[in-house]
């Protein structure tokens, strides 16, 4: 959060101190007009003045040539002040009044006037600790000359109150008319180093320093040399400032003095002055191409800052009063220091200062209440960024909240109820979508389900439901041969006989009257593996494996149902396929019926009707089932389709498990598994039919005309409907109703269906339509979404870490809309499903901080 402080002065009457924050909030307090602070300033600094120009001991700082005592003199234009003797103990003085000067100076700002300021400021501090803040900035603003000279920096402003967190001082002008610099260079960050007059100083050392930073960045010195002509040093200075590869920071050493109107004043040759507002057009260029910071190693730059952020640059370090040539070499050695170390220009000065006050304080007293930063609010702090492999990933890597947050995301992506509540809710949104934008095409299903439902048992006086009576699955199954149905599936087991032969017998002679019709339907059987894994044998006189075929009817396998597509075990696949070229090829008769059964059952029950269905459809292949057939159907078809020229469909790739697929299923995960595709509306899967409506109906069409039921050839499943009893397990075929068919149905006009769930037969209509038209969703799995996320969020905070306008966040904002109707637009054009709510989350946690920096 951002805090100004903007302290005004009223006549020589009173400071009024005014604290903005947040939206809004403000508070305000009003102190007298110090006047003994300002008597103490005056003496303090005539004291600095009086021992830094008399200062004559050796530097002991790394020189390249020994220096003159006559070069080691302030940066700066300075009238002798005051009268002293020559036995006159400068340092002792000068100690003296910093003591009385910083004692009043924190007297004044600790009165009970701005008690409720510094309240508010540590209220704000803490909820920066909350939020693991280091620090707090407090951006303070002077109307007057005389108190913009004070040393604010010292004042530690919540020192009542306890706080891990610190608040810094950092000076803001009382005008800034441009925007900070929003475009920072990319690449080796590059310094424009200005060395101006030399007369009376050494900047052998200041050179010596700033070229230390060649390992990290790319320098260029400009300046005055003896003989040089003075207006192409002008020239010179102006084009180096306007290179158009641009400049990270732009570093002056030299004399400079105070300017209000012209904006400060730089010493750059002898007799040679030049102001900042000459050269601001040449300024804001290297501002617009990237230049960020400025540091001016001279006397008297509160002007020079000023005008600086008022220009746009985002951090300008000055010294406030003048600065003698050692004290400032040694300023810059330890900030060059902590810059070349990736500390940013705060913290830099920071230390510099320390240095200045800890370990240099004997030598170069109240040196460390000169330096300032200026910053623009709404920049951020230039640092010189790491560069190698190391610091490459390390900016790359999370911070600890984002780890925390990406491993409970991950982990929660890897639990199969919360990937099964997930897509279920996804598919949901993708059915809103395909009503909303229209995108479902009106189509005939040709799928009928005549479902044995409550009212058709009570109308048959059926007083078991459980197992089926196989009597009235035969009268279902004569009404759809005399309808001319061309592919019949029976949802019902027929593995054991019925308590009474008769209704086998029955059952039987009804399905072998159907394949004695001069055009015989395909019939397609369900079966499932036994508690030991096997495959049992269906009866041999009612589904013989020799005319018709058997698919797995299991649809709890994989997942929680209903979501996930039940495919094939690619290794009896495999086996299939070995086994069936072996026949074709020798024309034995050894492929037995075991081996059919076996290896073709573990394909789903719906894909076999499928392929019934096209292969009936299309006429391509004389094959029809037979009753004199004396080897296995499934063989037949097999043989027939090879010989055809044409690759077996059962055994595509799209029925079978992946590789990928198969390795996620090792730690319980379903990569790539596609889903059962529930968007679509019901009207458009299948056509429903109670059983009693079925046998009692003459036509199901409109005309009443049974050629009409015929175009196109339909396939009629005969399954449950919905009965409490139904299933291998009681009441195992009711199912959770899916949210995408429970906005369809309820939408539905005349609604009859129920909202509550679905039934097993209704689901395989929904998995027959996938495969009728070979179209199976595949969903991206959240894990690698949640990786990509990561990544590319990680990608967007770097490249906008310094830019945060209005317009970025817009963008920002819109990222997830696109992507939202990108993945609903891809799911209808290319069956690939991507996740939304947790890689959003992902992005959400990335991007909060950039929204939370004001």
């Amino acid at each position: 959060m951002t805090l100004r402080l903007d302290i005004r002065q009223h006549q020589q009457l009173c400071v009024v101190f005014n604290l903005s924050w947040g939206k809004g909030q403000w508070c305000s307090a009003e102190l007298p007009y110090p006047e003994l602070l300002m008597q103490q300033y005056n003496t303090w600094q005539t004291s600095y003045l009086n021992f830094y120009r008399h200062l004559s001991i050796p530097p002991a700082l790394p020189v390249v040539k020994p220096v003159a005592e006559s070069d080691l003199k302030l940066r700066g234009r300075v009238d002798a002040i005051g009268s002293f003797a020559a036995t006159e103990d400068w340092r002792s003085n000068l100690v003296q009044a910093e003591a009385q000067l910083l004692a009043e100076f924190h007297r004044w700002l600790n009165s009970s006037q701005l008690a409720e300021i510094r309240k508010q400021i540590a209220q704000i501090v803490q909820q920066s600790s909350e939020q693991e803040s280091h620090h707090v900035d407090v951006f303070l603003t002077c109307n007057a000359p005389e108190l913009e000279r004070l040393p604010w920096e010292t004042w530690e402003i919540i020192t009542e109150f306890a706080s891990s967190v610190a608040t810094r001082i950092v000076r803001a002008p009382k005008t800034i008319r441009s925007p900070a610099n929003s475009r920072p260079r990319q690449g080796r960050p590059r310094i424009l180093a200005i060395l101006g007059d030399e007369t009376g100083l050494n900047f052998q050392v200041d050179r010596v320093a700033v070229t230390s930073l060649s390992r990290i960045a790319e320098i260029q010195f400009v300046g005055w040399q003896p003989g040089r002509d003075p207006q192409t040093l002008l020239t010179d200075i102006a084009t180096a400032i306007t290179d158009p590869r641009g400049w990270d920071v732009l570093f002056f050493a030299g004399h400079s003095n105070e300017a209000p109107i012209t904006g400060g004043k730089l010493a750059i040759a002898p007799g040679i002055t030049l102001s900042i507002k000459e050269i601001a057009p040449q300024l804001v260029f290297a501002r617009e191409h990237g230049l960020q910071f400025a540091l001016f190693n001279s006397c008297n730059g509160l002007n020079l800052a000023e005008s600086l952020i008022d220009l746009g640059f985002s951090q300008v370090a000055v010294m406030r009063e003048p600065i003698h040539n050692q004290v400032a070499q040694a300023f810059l050695l330890q900030f060059l220091r902590s810059l070349s170390a990736h500390q940013d220009v705060h913290e830099s000065l920071l230390s510099a200062c320390q240095c200045l006050k800890l370990e240099r304080n004997l030598t170069y007293p109240s040196a460390y209440l000169i330096p300032s930063l200026f910053r623009h609010p709404e920049a951020a702090l230039f640092r010189i960024q790491p560069v190698g492999f190391k610091q490459w990933l390390r900016q790359w890597l999370p911070s600890r909240q984002q780890a925390i947050a990406l491993t409970t995301l991950s982990l929660l992506s890897l639990l199969q109820p919360i990937q099964g509540h997930l897509l279920e809710q996804r598919v949901w949104v993708q059915a809103l979508y395909r009503r909303a934008t229209g995108q479902v095409v009106s189509t005939v299903a040709p799928v009928w389900l005549v479902q044995i439902d409550d009212q058709s048992i009570r109308r048959a006086g059926i007083a078991e439901p459980n197992p089926m009576d196989r009597s009235y699955l035969a009268t279902l199954v004569n009404r759809a041969a005399d309808l001319n149905a061309k592919v019949i599936g029976v949802d019902y087991l027929l593995d054991r006989p019925a308590a009474q032969p008769k209704q086998d017998q029955q059952l039987a002679a009804a399905i072998q009257s159907a394949i004695r019709s001069p055009q015989p339907p395909w019939f397609v059987f369900a079966t499932m593996r036994d508690l030991n894994g096997e495959w049992p044998e269906l009866i041999p006189e009612v589904a013989s494996p020799n005319w018709s075929l058997a698919g797995d009817m299991t649809l709890l396998s994989l997942g929680r149902l209903p979501t996930y597509v039940p495919l094939a075990d690619p290794s009896l696949v495999d086996s299939a396929a070995i086994n069936i070229q072996s026949y074709t090829q020798s024309h034995a008769q050894t492929y037995t019926q075991t081996n059919a059964q076996q290896e073709l059952q573990s394909f789903p029950f719906t894909y076999l009707l499928a392929l019934s269905y096209q292969l009936n459809r299309d006429r391509l292949y004389p094959l029809q089932p037979n009753l004199e057939n004396l080897t296995p159907f499934a063989a037949q078809l097999a043989k027939t389709l090879r010989q055809s020229g044409q690759d077996t469909p059962i055994f595509s790739a799209q029925s079978q498990v992946q590789p990928l697929t198969a390795f996620s299923y090792g730690f319980k995960q379903l990569w790539l598994h596609p889903i059962i595709d529930f968007s679509i509306p019901p009207e458009q899967v299948y056509r429903t039919i109670p059983a009693w409506q079925f046998l009692q109906q003459e036509s199901l069409n409109q005309p009443q005309s049974a050629q009409s039921f015929t175009q196109p050839l339909p396939i009629v499943m005969i399954v449950p409907g919905g009965y409490s009893e139904a299933g291998v397990v009681w009441g195992q075929d009711n199912l959770e109703l899916p949210a995408a068919v429970r906005h369809w149905r309820y939408w539905q006009p005349n609604r009859t269906a129920s909202l509550d769930s679905i039934t097993g037969g209704e689901v395989h209509a929904y998995l027959l339509q996938e495969f009728l038209a070979q179209r199976l969703v595949v969903p991206i799995p959240d894990l690698w979404l949640i990786g990509l996320a990561a990544g590319l969020s990680q990608a967007l905070v770097l490249r906008l870490s310094s830019r945060s306008s209005r317009r970025h966040k817009l963008i920002l904002l819109s990222i997830p809309i696109v992507y939202g109707l990108i993945s609903l637009q891809l799911y209808l054009s290319a069956t690939i499903l991507l996740p939304w709510l947790l890689p959003f989350s992902v992005f959400a946690i990335y991007m909060f901080p950039v929204f939370r920096k004001k």
